[in-house]
């Protein structure tokens, strides 16, 4: 596989970037990346969502008092406004021109754990994203900050329950265990005074705020500093620990080069990462330069993501509901602002069980025959309203190769483009696949290479980048 065709799907989503970075090169491309601009307006299907405690207060006392049907809309209303959030961000995923900014939210995101199931409150968990966004390649004590006072983290991990007096150490626990420094860089009692330090931080209308009655402004002993340590108090104590920067840099690199990434790698960034004093810019452009001097394809195992958004882009296929990829993603284990637990998704061989690599072979399938995901879809405009009628879904569909050449061209193009190795039985079963006498020009050719295409998706190799 050639690193131009490697590298877009390992800083985005799909191929679609393998000419801008043969074009422009590997740091140019980064540098377009790190500047790219993206929309702070508040989304459409947000704008009647309640956002502040007042509003939220309001809504949660008409239904009280409400009848059933008025309650169910209500419901339906949040469901909604949720799908919408992930189908805004999926789109920009698909469309941005240099998506490495997403590609690098979707890994905070998965760091800085917050469900939708949790939070309940989609405006809380949209501000939650852009706070991601809009510090993807910013400072990693500045965005930790951030994200401790945001109401989703405070509301997802119980910080509400922390009082003086009654303290909750979830926030606390995860603060450090999962956030900042991992597992045997702390100790209980850092955990319990961390706890005391966050008591009484709970949602406000613009982000987390104390409230006096229940904070605990006592001293507190945390990694051996004495004091009235509050939120921003304890991350800065916690980015002075020798080991900080290590637990990150590890993630890093196994989200986007390694699913098992050394652990001299995971050293030498982390020291690097702290000489910067903890600006993710500067470490993924050395991350990625450096990695992509050296041969690591097949280190990594695609996520649900990956996969689904370098089919769609293969196959040319460009007007469809960003509910497909959604629910693609649910299938997979992989749904958006809903992990299992808080320590995210695994990664690595979890991408790739028996059932998800199923998964993926009947939905390169259905794609292939230019089907949408669910096969079907219901038509109402030739059916009258109590007959229904179930009709296929046609999208056109088309692979890019070069209809210049032959199969052995040809094969060889997306082999290229697709596989980060073949082994002489791949290479006779797509000439099976493509023949000699195969004509690039023949009407039928586009039908062949696809069937190429869909053999190629259900190799083990295709599953690798």
């Amino acid at each position: 596989m050639k690193k131009s065709s490697l590298w877009p799907l390992r800083l985005g989503f799909s191929g679609k970037e393998a000419e801008k970075i043969e074009k422009l090169g590997l740091e140019k491309f980064l540098k377009h990346s790190y500047n790219s601009k993206f929309d702070k307006g508040l989304p459409d299907f947000l704008q009647d969502d309640p956002k502040t405690l007042a509003e939220l207060k309001e809504l949660r006392e008409s239904i009280k008092n409400a009848d059933s049907e008025f309650k169910k809309k209500t419901l339906k209303k949040e469901v909604y406004s949720n799908l919408e959030l992930k189908k805004w961000w999926i789109n920009k995923m698909r469309t941005d021109e240099f998506p490495l900014r997403e590609n690098m939210v979707c890994f905070w995101h998965n760091h800085f754990v917050s469900t939708s199931q949790k939070v309940k409150v989609n405006y809380w968990i949209y501000q939650h994203n852009m706070i991601l966004r809009e510090n993807a390649f910013g400072n990693f004590k500045e965005l930790t900050k951030q994200i401790l006072k945001s109401n989703a983290m405070v509301r997802y991990l119980d910080n509400g329950d922390n009082k003086k007096g009654k303290v909750n150490e979830n926030l606390s626990r995860e603060l450090l265990e999962l956030f900042t420094i991992g597992i045997g860089n702390y100790s209980e009692e850092d955990i319990k005074n961390g706890a005391k330090a966050l008591a009484g931080l709970n949602v406000g209308d613009n982000g987390a705020v104390y409230r006096k009655n229940i904070e605990d402004n006592s001293d507190k002993t945390y990694f051996g500093k004495t004091g009235n340590w509050k939120a921003d108090d304890l991350v800065d104590i916690i980015f002075e620990q020798k080991n900080i920067p290590y637990l990150i840099t590890r993630k890093i690199l196994k989200w986007f080069v390694y699913d098992n990434p050394p652990e001299k790698l995971v050293i030498y960034y982390g020291d690097y990462f702290r000489k910067v004093k903890f600006e993710i810019e500067p470490l993924l452009n050395k991350i990625f330069t450096e990695e992509y001097a050296k041969e690591t394809a097949g280190s990594k195992i695609k996520n649900p993501l990956v996969y689904i958004l370098q089919l769609t882009n293969e196959l040319q296929m460009e007007d469809f509901d960003n509910g497909m990829v959604q629910y693609f993603l649910k299938q997979q284990g992989m749904d958006l602002y809903n992990q299992v637990n808080v320590k995210g998704w695994d990664g690595g061989n979890s991408w790739l069980t028996s059932q998800i690599y199923l998964q993926r072979n009947n939905t390169s399938d259905l794609l292939c025959k230019g089907r949408t995901i669910t096969g079907k879809f219901l038509n109402k405009m030739n059916a009258e309203p109590e007959k229904p009628v179930l009709e296929i879904n046609k999208v056109k569909v088309k692979v890019q190769f070069d209809d210049s050449g032959n199969n052995k061209t040809i094969i060889s193009e997306l082999s290229d483009r697709l596989l980060f190795k073949t082994n002489e039985s791949i290479q006779k079963d797509m000439e099976n696949l493509l023949k000699y006498d195969f004509d690039p020009k023949e009407p039928n050719a586009d039908a062949a290479v696809i069937r190429l295409f869909n053999y190629i998706t259900k190799l083990p190799e295709y599953q690798l980048i």
